[in-house]
């Protein structure tokens, strides 16, 4: 596979998919057999992620909104249950606590790795915290072992949001063992597609068995959890689920796109390599730091522009790089600021670091479709709008 092929679009966006022919191949082999949905390839792409992650059981969902909603309903979040998580995130890392009955509480970020701050989650932890989600921000792990001991001093449940970093490691070990439960993307713009879908995986087989219960509209055929059984049609719905059930086609995408997992985690870390090497020695202009425990699997590239060494805002810059063809993005507005969520605190939420966070950040284009003629006119936008407006004070 040629790692440098270009997109091909005018404006580069920040994120994009890679479908080759193996990709195409494999649903068409679903859409030729009897089972387009429920049937065998769901399983063998659990089972694909399980064995690449390390963990014991894995269950996929239509998408990554549902697989955190899923794990929820498995750590038992009801009504009045406080769940701690970070406010730069997407809006599903909290959105599912919602739709359990729980009450998301934010925690600010740490300066430096963007990710949520164990010291700030806790001072938030209360005797109505049930459970924590950390987000792997970019890519980059949470400091796990802090949230782990944490979470175990308390009685609390940990669901890791690593809808950015399949492929990341923290302390030599896989994203996917770290918690008792994590769940992973495969929107078209993560490491991996299959066209919209996610997956919970775990150690824990009552969480497993929940887990698929909640995606199965709560119901379930297993002799041994029926009060009674009718026959082989028997079904007892025994909680209330969704249908949040992923497809045989998604999944057969998905088990096509695992056979490449890590050559597209590799020209995603070559691509910083040449970023991080090309921004160097340009004061107010800061770039991702890492943390020494941790191997990102690199969702984004999130440079910073500190604004008072700049005659131009970071709007105007967002706005150039797009007017020069750069799909540039921001990742993301503090969840707390939203209306719905201003609508429903009880209580003034106030995390500075997000805030500031939030005033300079811009994403980069990072996906391994990217071309090296790509990289460099990325490089070319970014260092001539530096020196357009940079000033040393």
């Amino acid at each position: 596979m040629n790692m440098a092929q270009s997109g091909g679009s005018t404006m580069l966006p920040y994120g994009k998919q890679w479908l080759d022919e193996d990709d195409k191949a494999a649903v068409m082999q679903v859409l030729n057999s009897d089972f387009i949905t429920q049937g065998p390839a769901i399983e063998r792409f659990e089972q694909k992620v399980a064995h690449y992650v390390g963990a014991r059981y894995a269950v996929a969902f239509c998408n990554g909104t549902a697989a955190l909603h899923g794990a929820c309903f498995a750590a038992g979040i009801g009504p009045g249950d406080e769940v701690i998580t970070t406010p730069i995130t997407f809006l599903a890392s909290s959105n599912c606590v919602l739709y359990a009955g729980g009450v998301p509480v934010f925690a600010d970020i740490k300066k430096d790795t963007y990710n949520i701050d164990p010291t700030e989650v806790e001072k938030k932890i209360t005797e109505r915290t049930k459970a924590l989600i950390p987000v792997d921000f970019t890519g980059q792990p949470v400091e796990m072992d802090r949230i782990n001991e944490m979470a175990h001093r308390h009685g609390l449940v940990v669901i890791h949001d690593a809808a950015h970093s399949l492929g990341a490691e923290y302390k030599g070990k896989k994203v996917g063992t770290l918690a008792d439960m994590t769940m992973f993307s495969f929107h078209p713009v993560k490491h991996i597609t299959s066209g919209e879908g996610g997956m919970i995986v775990t150690d824990n087989e009552h969480y497993y068995q929940q887990l698929l219960l909640f995606r199965n509209h709560g119901m379930t055929k297993e002799p041994a959890l029926l009060e009674k059984n009718d026959g082989p049609w028997y079904y007892e719905m025994t909680a209330l689920g969704y249908n949040y059930r992923m497809t045989d086609l998604q999944a057969a995408l998905g088990c096509s796109q695992m056979g490449k997992i890590d050559q597209f985690i590799n020209r995603r870390r070559e691509i910083v390599a040449f970023y991080n090497e090309a921004f160097q020695n340009m004061p107010g202009l800061i770039t991702p730091f890492q943390h020494a425990d941790g191997q990102s699997s690199w969702h984004l590239y999130v440079v910073r522009w500190e604004q008072e060494r700049f005659t131009v805002d970071r709007k105007q810059l967002f706005e150039e790089l797009r007017e020069n063809h750069i799909g540039v993005q921001v990742h993301y507005i503090p969840v707390y600021t939203q209306p719905y969520y201003r609508a429903i605190a009880t209580s003034e939420v106030i995390c500075p670091e997000a805030e500031n966070y939030y005033q300079t950040a811009i994403s980069l284009p990072l996906f391994p479709l990217m071309s090296n003629d790509d990289i460099v006119k990325v490089v070319s936008v970014v260092k001539s709008l530096y020196r357009k407006y940079y000033f040393d004070r």
